[in-house]
């Protein structure tokens, strides 16, 4: 029997893998309150998802900004990240996807695109979804994680597919896409509910607290 190593001695090729965070929304079901600001044990949850990042192995962060940038910039300044600045985030989730991949640049194998305001998220999570994407089909390049037939977050794409829809004008990252391209998707089924928790709406932070027992608190910028 061969060696199974690869080079680098593992075995699986190392990976060089960014990532793009999302942070441009408005929440506007939250009251017009910047999601990712919002603090667990009094750490803006951005801030732990840079952590996260960085302790999942990730090469390269592009932060992208859009309502609330005043607030949400000066969070990020000391992290070694990119931060680009979507000028019309109104124009919905997919422009900033795309923004956020031009900085990221084609030097990637692999690339994350993560929501700023799943509160579990950290770097366990990190490298369970990037050894999903090392394990999938070699015909998939697409790879999200499915928790009790709910679709979750972060979504991986190989650097491959990243620059072909970048030549494109078609919206990278968006539901739609993903859908359209079944042959492509890669669902790594899991019981991890981490995937599937967010933040949008004031009950879900009822619920947080009522399962975690950690009381998500206002960002900083919104409190008088």
């Amino acid at each position: 029997m061969g060696c199974l190593l690869k080079q680098g001695g593992g075995l699986y090729e190392r990976l060089r893998v960014g990532a793009v965070l999302l942070a441009a929304g408005e929440g506007s079901r939250l009251g017009s309150v910047p999601k990712c600001l919002l603090r667990l044990q009094g750490v803006p949850l951005i801030n732990r998802h840079l952590i996260a990042l960085s302790g999942g192995g990730i090469d390269e962060v592009v932060v992208v900004t859009g309502y609330h940038h005043s607030e949400i910039e000066p969070a990020v300044e000391t992290f070694p990240v990119t931060v680009v600045r979507n000028p019309n985030p109104e124009a919905g989730q997919q422009s900033s996807v795309r923004l956020g991949l031009q900085a990221l640049g084609s030097k990637f194998d692999v690339v994350l695109v993560v929501l700023a305001d799943q509160p579990l998220l950290g770097s366990a999570e990190l490298t369970e979804l990037i050894s999903a994407y090392k394990k999938r089909p070699p015909e998939t390049s697409i790879v999200y994680p499915e928790v009790c037939g709910q679709r979750g977050n972060p979504v991986v794409f190989s650097g491959e597919i990243i620059q072909e829809l970048l030549a494109t004008d078609q919206k990278i990252g968006c539901r739609r896409f993903i859908d359209d391209h079944p042959d492509l998707v890669h669902k790594h089924v899991t019981d991890n509910d981490r995937f599937i928790l967010d933040i949008d709406t004031p009950e879900d932070l009822t619920a947080f607290e009522k399962r975690t027992g950690w009381k998500l608190t206002m960002p900083l910028c919104t409190e008088s």
